[in-house]
């Protein structure tokens, strides 16, 4: 089986390498095909990214129009069965997450799987402040999602459905797993263990105003489908946070 993992950088250079590190260093009985996608970084992102071109198979850097216009980029030109996507300063949380999905794609025929996640402190990369524990598939309606850092979906819904909606900034990929798994019927299935370490800091927590923005792009993403959002929406997606917080 062919695995397809999309990075997308922008001046990223302090977390990068160990980023494509925890893909490169994937075990298991599988082909991994990375693509890393910059958008013309300024710093020394390419730079330590150097290292690891020889287990990288395609490495670009242009200007782009957004963190999800790279991405679709990358889907682009994946060849995968499967694909994930790895943010430039997220990780995979050890060596075996990629054959771990393997075989929960084996084991259950699901058209995505996803999993848990730990957030840590931007400064160590290390300390858990928070963790989303995804559980099994609940209701989109209710304010469920899965943890989009830690999903892997098959190729065939991207080539089906479409890829990320460039409408909006901060909730595409929310738009497209509802697209996906809510409004077309694709199949989810929950892997129990943790799989993306995540650094804090995304851009739609880091103000009110950006809460406010994203609530708003959250509905946005239902009606772009045609489907008026759930009249609780904006209060019991940010409500299921509120679980998350706490270390081990």
């Amino acid at each position: 089986m062919t695995v397809s993992v999309i990075t997308v950088t922008y001046n990223a250079a302090d977390t990068v390498s160990e980023a494509v590190r925890s893909v490169v260093e994937q075990r298991g009985n599988f082909k991994l095909d990375y693509h890393i996608v910059d958008g013309a970084s300024t710093d020394t992102t390419l730079a330590a990214i150097e290292p690891f071109k020889d287990r990288i198979a395609k490495i670009t850097s242009d200007p782009d129009h957004g963190l999800y216009d790279a991405m679709n980029r990358g889907l682009a030109r994946a060849k995968g069965d499967i694909i994930g996507i790895l943010n430039a300063d997220d990780r995979f949380a050890d060596e075996r997450v990629v054959s771990d999905i393997i075989a929960a794609f084996e084991a259950t025929e699901a058209d995505g799987i996803y999993a848990d996640l730990d957030y840590v402190k931007a400064e160590d990369g290390e300390t858990v402040t928070r963790q989303w524990k995804s559980g099994h598939p609940g209701n989109f309606n209710r304010g469920w999602m899965p943890p989009h850092p830690t999903l892997f979906v098959r190729r065939s819904l991207y080539e089906q459905h479409g890829l990320f909606n460039l409408q909006l900034s901060s909730a595409a990929d929310y738009e497209l797993m509802l697209r996906f798994f809510h409004f077309r019927g694709a199949e989810l299935a929950y892997l129990p263990r943790v799989t993306v370490k995540m650094r804090t800091g995304g851009k739609s927590n880091a103000s009110l105003y950006n809460r406010l923005k994203a609530n708003a792009e959250d509905a946005a993403a239902w009606r772009l489908n045609g489907i008026r959002p759930p009249t609780l929406l904006r209060i019991q997606k940010p409500f299921r946070k509120l679980s998350q917080f706490g270390s081990r």
